[in-house]
C-alpha cells in the first residue's frame, strides 16, 4: 500500500471537487443509492482526502476499518436501537470512501492495476464478512430460529457469486453496452434492492432483530431473483463470443 501524498498546491478542496464534477463514471443503470447518493458524498470525500494528502490505498483502507469496526459492534455490542444506529452509519460510511477511492486516484493521476486490485480484494472480502457477521449476530439471539442463520449463509454465498460473475464478465466480455437516459433511471430504480448501499441503511433495524431478519430475508429474495436474471443474461452473452467449434455440449 501507497503512503500518503503530500498536499499540492492545486489539491485545495474546491479545486479538486471541481476537476471530480468534470470526470464522473456514467450513471445510467447505477443503482439509485449509489448513483445519486454514494457516488455524490463521495466527490466530497475524496475531494478532503485529496486535500489532507491521502492516497487511493490510505482511503481504500479507511474504508475497511470502517466497515469492520461496523462489523465488530454487530458482534460484541451489546443489541439497542442505537446500535443499530452506528451500524448502519458506519457501513454507510465505509460504502462512500469504497467509492472515493478510486476518485483520489483520478486526482493524483495514480490510478493503476495495484490500487485496482487491492480495492477488488478489499471489496471481496468485506460484503461476504457482513453476512457473515449477520450470521454469527442472530445465532446469540434467542427464539429467531434457524431459518434466519440459513438466509444469512444463502446471501454470503449469493453476494460472492454475484461478485464474481460481474468481475469475469467485465474482464471475458467487456463492460456492457450503455443504456439510454429513460431506461437507466427506470433500471437504477428497479435495482434499489440490490443496492450495497441500501443494505447498509437496512441494519438502522439491527438493534431490532425480530424486524431486521424479515427486512433481510425479503432483500436476499429480491437479489436472489436479480442474480438468478443477471448471471443468466451474462451467461447468453458469453456464449455468442465462443467460436462455433469450441461450445461446450
Amino acid at each position: 500500500m501507497s503512503g500518503a501524498l503530500a498536499p499540492a498546491s492545486g489539491g485545495r478542496f474546491s479545486t479538486a471537487l471541481s476537476g471530480l464534477r468534470s470526470a464522473q463514471k456514467p450513471g445510467a443503470g447505477v443503482p439509485a443509492y449509489t448513483r445519486w447518493v454514494n457516488r455524490r458524498l463521495a466527490r466530497f470525500a475524496a475531494a478532503a482526502a485529496y486535500t489532507l494528502g491521502w492516497s487511493a490505498n490510505v482511503v481504500t483502507a479507511v474504508s475497511a476499518v470502517l466497515s469492520f469496526a461496523a462489523l465488530g459492534l454487530m458482534l460484541f455490542a451489546p443489541q439497542s436501537a442505537t446500535l443499530g444506529i452506528a451500524v448502519a452509519a458506519l457501513l454507510a460510511a465505509g460504502y462512500v470512501l469504497d467509492s472515493a477511492d478510486g476518485q483520489v486516484a483520478r486526482l493524483s493521476r495514480s490510478s493503476g492495476p495495484a490500487g485496482e486490485w487491492l480495492d477488488h480484494v478489499v471489496d471481496a472480502i468485506r460484503t461476504p464478512a457482513i453476512h457473515l457477521a449477520v450470521l454469527i449476530g442472530l445465532s446469540a439471539v434467542p427464539g429467531l430460529g434457524t431459518w434466519p442463520l440459513a438466509v444469512a449463509v444463502g446471501y454470503c454465498l449469493l453476494s460472492s457469486g454475484q461478485f464474481m460473475s460481474q468481475i469475469l464478465s467485465e474482464q471475458l466480455s467487456g463492460a456492457a453496452k450503455p443504456v439510454s437516459e429513460s431506461a437507466g433511471i427506470r433500471q437504477s430504480l428497479v435495482l434499489i434492492p440490490t443496492d450495497m448501499g441500501t443494505l447498509c441503511w437496512v441494519f438502522l433495524l439491527w438493534g431490532v432483530p425480530e424486524v431486521f431478519v424479515w427486512v433481510y430475508t425479503g432483500m436476499f429474495l429480491l437479489n436472489a431473483v436479480h442474480a438468478a436474471v443477471s448471471m443468466r443474461r451474462k451467461y447468453r452473452r458469453l456464449q455468442v463470443l465462443q467460436p462455433a467449434s469450441k461450445h461446450r455440449l
